[in-house]
């Protein structure tokens, strides 16, 4: 049943016949007439107090009814006092007292337990931060509770300094995705990046983190860019995420040698400029292309029908004119996209709401925070460097002999991988570690951070790559390496990190006759891949004769869900680095 305000109260007149039935007294008996003043006065004047009380409570009385809310903390604050209104408006839901009790939660946090990935919190109501949350919960859960209704609105937007706003659009144009596209492509070194850092929120702990990855996918998309750039967006992101929207934003203000730039909800800048009160506020950058907005739906949990009700009630008077004042007090936009007083045409803030992206389909959102998660997957790998004699000869037009080509692309490559990356170095020829042992280990594998002979892993391999000098009299043996260095990594395979062979050479000949032949390495490595334990192989060669042996490079990575690639210059590099990693978001059936 709705809820009602009691009518019954007393007038100063009392008449017994307007008391609740429950509080009557029966009865025939005949009192003491000197008595009969004294007890009529008591009783009116305890009516009188239960009248005054029942007053501050908003005329409900009997037992409560408590309605649990979970609220993301952006929005908690304004919910709380809308709470506090309706509670002491006195709610009366089938004979109890509605009671509304507010509590914030990390809408991540909470979408996990949902999920069955964690502890599930104790609610009756849920108010995430966005309808992508639900989206992701009832991809795992189907059974899970749909969202009636939105409480409020607040786009996604880009944020920047407003001491940095000029010098920002110099280097960077408008705000706009395709500009964050650019910016973050790890394989243009020439870009915009030179100038300006991007800082994201990450997209498995922040829907506005979520939001531009997918608005700037779309936009990507649409304009027929290739998944190479937005790996590369997604690469460089990964090392730039920021897991609190405040502290991204208090870092805007640090200056440094390229302008930061960052992401948030509009309502996120806003709070920020009002509770940190920061010397210069930062300013809200509306994307030209439009963008998502942050809906804080209204998902109701409870199985319990009394409380139910009282859920029911309260998102009526979340849709009352009180509620979204208050709401707009606080920062945010009606769900249909007006603004208060506080989102004004002043300070970079536009009263009138941006255009909406959108919103795409489930599989869309689970397949974007897929693709996030599994590119944010550590990194094991192992480099196989040829040193044979050939890798001393020159490479026309460059000035650079074979090897000092490929420990540049090594190194170049080695720049992609952040510093939770495990690494190791092997050199292969013949003969290097006594008779008939092909291969070597030059630096062994683990983490890059870690200390190895006196010096971070990280330092002593590109030390080595910087040094590392062909073997003249050596041959190519790469077949019998390979078969060693797969068997190493296989057995020291770890499930938390994209296990991968790297190999760095000249051309795949093999010019080792007593170890393994072409047809036996290919043979050895597709029977000992392992798709519950995938180790792929990437090869790159550099060199005028290099596709020589491509149908050999092919065969071996094709072995192992793999590729292979033919450099013509080292800028191609990063590119075919970037191809390996995008080859995880696929792994193990690409």
């Amino acid at each position: 049943m709705g809820g009602r305000h009691r009518t019954d109260e007393l007038d100063d007149g009392y008449s017994s016949s307007r008391e609740p039935a429950r509080r009557r007294r029966g009865g025939g008996g005949k009192v003491l007439v000197p008595l009969a003043g004294s007890v009529a006065f008591a009783v009116l004047l305890g009516v009188a107090a239960f009248v005054i009380i029942d007053r501050d409570r908003g005329g409900c009385s009997g037992d409560e009814v408590t309605l649990r809310v979970n609220a993301s903390p952006d929005i908690q604050p304004a919910l709380a006092q809308i709470a506090d209104r309706f509670n002491k408006a006195g709610h009366e839901i089938g004979g109890a007292c509605a009671n509304v009790k507010v509590s914030k939660a990390a809408s991540a946090t909470v979408a996990a337990g949902l999920s069955g990935g964690g502890k599930a919190s104790a609610m009756d109501l849920w108010i995430p931060d966005s309808s992508l949350w639900v989206s992701g919960v009832r991809a795992k859960n189907p059974s899970a509770p749909k969202p009636s209704g939105s409480v409020a609105q607040s786009p996604v937007v880009m944020a920047a300094s407003g001491s940095m706003v000029s010098n920002l659009k110099k280097s960077f144009g408008e705000a706009s995705w395709s500009g964050m596209i650019n910016a973050t492509n790890a394989a243009n070194v020439d870009g915009p990046g030179r100038k300006v850092r991007v800082l994201a929120l990450d997209p498995s702990l922040n829907a506005a983190g979520l939001g531009a990855l997918l608005a700037a996918s779309g936009v990507a998309t649409a304009a027929g860019v290739g998944q190479e750039q937005l790996v590369g967006a997604m690469k460089t992101l990964s090392g730039s995420t920021v897991k609190d929207q405040q502290a991204l934003l208090a870092s805007l203000g640090v200056k440094g040698r390229r302008v930061p730039l960052g992401i948030s909800s509009e309502q996120g800048v806003w709070a920020f400029n009002n509770a940190k009160k920061p010397e210069v506020p930062a300013v809200p950058l509306y994307p030209a292309e439009g963008t998502f907005n942050l809906d804080y739906p209204i998902v109701v949990t409870t199985t319990d029908d009394g409380v139910r009700e009282v859920a029911e009630e309260f998102a009526k008077e979340l849709g009352t004119a009180a509620a979204r004042k208050t709401l707009q007090d606080h920062g945010f936009r009606t769900p249909d996209g007006k603004g208060g007083t506080a989102i004004s045409e002043s300070g970079g803030f536009q009263a009138k709401a941006p255009q909406a992206l959108e919103m795409p389909d489930a599989k869309t959102v689970a397949r974007m925070s897929q693709s996030w998660s599994r590119m944010n997957l550590g990194t094991r790998l192992l480099t196989l460097l040829d040193i044979s004699g050939t890798m001393a000869q020159p490479i026309p037009g460059t000035g650079l002999t074979r090897m000092q080509a490929i420990s540049r692309i090594a190194t170049e490559g080695m720049k992609l991988f952040p510093a939770n990356s495990e690494m190791g170095l092997w050199e292969f020829s013949t003969h290097l570690d006594g008779q008939d042992v092909d291969y070597r280990e030059t630096v062994s594998v683990g983490p890059l951070t870690e200390t190895v002979d006196g010096a971070l892993r990280r330092d002593l391999i590109n030390q080595k790559l910087a040094t590392v000098q062909a073997k003249a009299t050596g041959d190519t043996g790469l077949n019998d390496t390979l078969a060693a260095a797969y068997k190493m990594m296989k057995d020291s395979y770890k499930s938390d990190k994209i296990n991968t062979i790297l190999i760095l050479t000249d051309g795949a000949g093999n010019d080792d006759p007593p170890g393994m032949s072409d047809q036996e390495i290919v043979k050895f490595l597709k029977k000992e891949f392992d798709p519950e334990k995938p180790v792929s192989i990437i090869l790159i060669a550099y060199s005028p004769d290099a596709t020589k042996g491509k149908r050999q490079m092919d065969a071996l990575a094709k072995a192992t869900n793999g590729d292979a690639y033919i450099a013509r210059e080292v800028l191609q590099i990063r590119k075919f680095f970037l191809d390996g990693m995008a080859r995880r978001l696929c792994s193990p059936n690409c």
